[in-house]
């Protein structure tokens, strides 16, 4: 085989395909917990979340008593969030950039990010290229703030694949960062976010 034959072969291999490739088929009712789904969505992503270690922070008040006990009193906000978020935390004196400036990544203490909505089956919070602006504050930061409307929580994992958008980067994140060593000790916080916080908006 010759080399322009072998490198049109891997040229072709790697162009987008002219359709999205379907989910797989599954009976929704057989994969999903309904014993993590009593009461409301927002209650059982709640305890879902809280079950990981993750936490919901309902207003500006209480986010940054939260990061001030926290000592994290440098961080980044997506400009789209600085009316609800993060013009309020700057008057209580934190600091805060719109602009993450990935040379300097380790003076960001916390991020405040768009996600693209939550999963209350599990706790997951989903993040995407689409909304997420810039996906090493979500990931950098030792805690992580993804703020998202009550109405994007989906009821179940396959409920959300239904609803996966067109973004080639999506990431579920569920509670903080964990890794465990070799003898199954969990340590939080190594590879990412040692604090996830969802902030639902109305």
């Amino acid at each position: 085989m010759s080399r322009e034959s072998i490198f049109s072969k891997i040229r072709t291999a790697l162009e987008p395909l002219a359709e999205k490739t379907s989910h797989p088929g599954f009976d929704d009712e057989s994969i999903t917990s309904s014993s993590r789904l009593q009461g409301s969505l927002r209650e059982a992503f709640q305890r879902n979340l809280e079950a990981v270690h993750g936490r919901i922070l309902n207003t500006p008040d209480t986010l940054a008593s939260f990061l001030r006990e926290n000592d994290c009193l440098h961080g980044y906000c997506d400009p789209d969030l600085m009316d609800p978020l993060g013009h309020a935390l700057s008057a209580v004196g934190l600091i805060v950039e719109t602009e993450y400036d990935r040379q300097r990544y380790e003076d960001y203490r916390f991020g405040i990010t768009q996600a693209t909505g939550a999963i209350a089956e599990s706790g997951t919070i989903i993040l995407d290229d689409t909304l997420t602006r810039d996906r090493l504050a979500a990931l950098s930061p030792w805690v992580h703030i993804a703020v998202f409307p009550e109405s994007s929580l989906h009821r179940s994992l396959s409920d959300a694949l239904t609803h996966l958008g067109p973004s080639h980067n999506v990431i579920w994140v569920t509670g903080p960062s964990k890794t465990a060593d070799v003898e199954g000790i969990l340590i939080e916080g190594v590879h990412g976010p040692g604090e996830q916080i969802a902030y639902l908006t109305p």
